[in-house]
């Protein structure tokens, strides 16, 4: 039976490990698309490389992170994407639970995340946003001590994703949710066209 990190545990907590088996040949994708993960996956294998072989992990710790947006309907393909991504890497994949991320109170949210992200870089695992865009919205104009909080949420998993040293995806069916400035920041951005009947 294997045995469980405290890292692990921990992320267990806030999140659920999909056990990935899917490769390559079983995802039914376009060239364009197929060709995007690819990369992402590249990137991901020659980062580490390029950040050791130049001594640079004890300096550097924002900018490494890397981070990709999956869009496109349900049943379009983007968990199964993640899933291959994680098996050719050979790294564990974590859904977020939100239910369990996401709070009421005013700077829960930000502890959640903190707990969750430490606990990831630990067991050097894929993190996956699932329904991003309810966690990663549009910033809103301030009228009230709600509105400032939801924006410190979103500056402060910016900035998370960012020093990540892991690979975040994040998936949406709304696209046109999401904060624009958010967007411009991430790596890769793949959109997902609806499956063919």
């Amino acid at each position: 039976m294997k045995r469980h990190t405290t890292s692990q545990l921990e992320l267990e907590q806030l999140a659920q490990q999909i056990k990935v088996k899917t490769d390559w040949k079983q995802l039914h994708l376009p060239l364009e698309q197929v060709s995007l993960l690819h990369k992402i996956t590249d990137h991901v294998s020659r980062r580490n490389r390029m950040l050791e072989g130049y001594g640079l992990p004890d300096r550097i710790k924002r900018g490494v992170g890397i981070s990709a947006l999956f869009t496109g309907i349900s049943g379009a393909g983007k968990t199964m994407a993640a899933q291959v991504i994680a098996n050719d890497l050979k790294l564990d994949l974590y859904r977020i639970d939100l239910s369990r991320v996401v709070s009421k109170y005013i700077g829960e949210t930000e502890k959640n995340l903190a707990r969750l992200f430490d606990a990831a870089e630990e067991s050097n695992a894929i993190l996956l946003f699932d329904e991003a865009d309810s966690l990663f919205g549009k910033r809103t104009d301030v009228k009230d001590a709600h509105d400032r909080y939801a924006n410190v949420s979103i500056a402060y998993l910016l900035e998370r994703l960012e020093s990540y040293e892991g690979l975040v995806i994040l998936s949406t069916n709304s696209k046109n949710s999401l904060d624009k400035a958010f967007i411009r920041q991430l790596q890769f951005v793949v959109d997902f066209p609806a499956p063919r009947k």
